[in-house]
């Protein structure tokens, strides 16, 4: 890694919370650049487009392989050797509508061979590398070449001409198994938080909020889960009532979990319109 990429990496590593990259046990989520809703009409004009990977997100710092919340992947001693000595950011992947099995394989805490040789680490972007994205792209793509290891793939990006073009691009990934799409300014460098600069397209929204509240059940859902009470970011409070299995509802996600939940937008005061529980985020 060049000396000044190096010392770039290192100026974002100060921005985390104290040992949270430093420590094998960290809890303290990893500061990485995470995507927004796209708005209904996104123009895609001065955006990489791009899959969006239904995966786990991993942060290999170029010694140990990551998870979002700082803690770290389990992963087998020969799938972390075959990375380089450049931070990557990117998804670990089974493949489309493998979410759970992915989400099983990656949480032992004994790896399975047989597991991670399906495995895919899908890389998008080069954290702490300077330049705009559009050059970190091409340099994902080199690296991926140098590497040559089928289980590290450079996430393919592309220019879209148009809105109807893009929305052509969305119904073939969606009707083909796939989450949606990713829009990453082409001119963004590597920031953390969310912001306008990277985008997340896709038929339902998406969004995560913390449980704070458990509300009992009535009826057929008597002595079991009813409604999770959650938070959201900005302090706003909501209901999530549906979308859960009967086991969830017998065993539902504890208070501080966070969890992941669609949604169609959301009203004046920020609660989410029609949501629907998704899964919970465990790593």
């Amino acid at each position: 890694m060049p000396s000044s990429n190096r010392r770039t990496f290192l100026a974002l590593l100060a921005t985390l919370p104290t040992g949270a990259w430093a420590r094998p046990d960290a809890v303290a989520p990893l500061a990485l650049m995470l995507a927004q809703d796209a708005p209904a009409r996104v123009a895609p004009a001065g955006f990489l487009v791009s899959e969006k990977y239904d995966g786990v997100r991993a942060v290999w710092d170029g010694q140990r392989l990551l998870f979002r919340s700082g803690r770290p992947v389990a992963a087998p001693a020969w799938f972390t050797a075959r990375l380089p000595a450049t931070p990557l950011d990117g998804e670990l992947w089974l493949g489309r509508g493998q979410f759970d099995a992915l989400s099983a394989a990656v949480r032992r805490q004994v790896p399975s061979h047989d597991e991670w040789r399906q495995l895919r680490y899908m890389v998008f972007d080069l954290p702490g590398a300077a330049g705009p994205f559009a050059a970190r792209a091409v340099a994902i793509e080199s690296l991926a070449r140098q590497v040559a290891w089928p289980e590290l793939q450079a996430v393919p990006q592309a220019t879209v001409a148009s809105g109807a073009e893009l929305q052509r691009l969305l119904d073939a990934v969606v009707g083909g198994g796939g989450e949606g799409l990713m829009l990453h300014r082409a001119d963004a460098a590597y920031a953390t938080g969310r912001s306008p600069l990277l985008l997340k397209l896709k038929p339902l929204h998406d969004a995560e909020a913390r449980v704070v509240g458990h509300v009992a059940g009535r009826g057929k859902h008597l002595g079991r889960l009813g409604a999770l009470r959650m938070r959201t970011d900005g302090d706003v409070e909501f209901l999530l009532g549906t979308g859960f299995s009967d086991a969830e509802r017998a065993s539902p996600p504890p208070l501080g979990a966070f969890v992941s939940f669609t949604h169609r937008g959301t009203t004046a005061a920020g609660v989410p319109r029609f949501a629907s529980y998704l899964r919970l985020r465990e790593i």
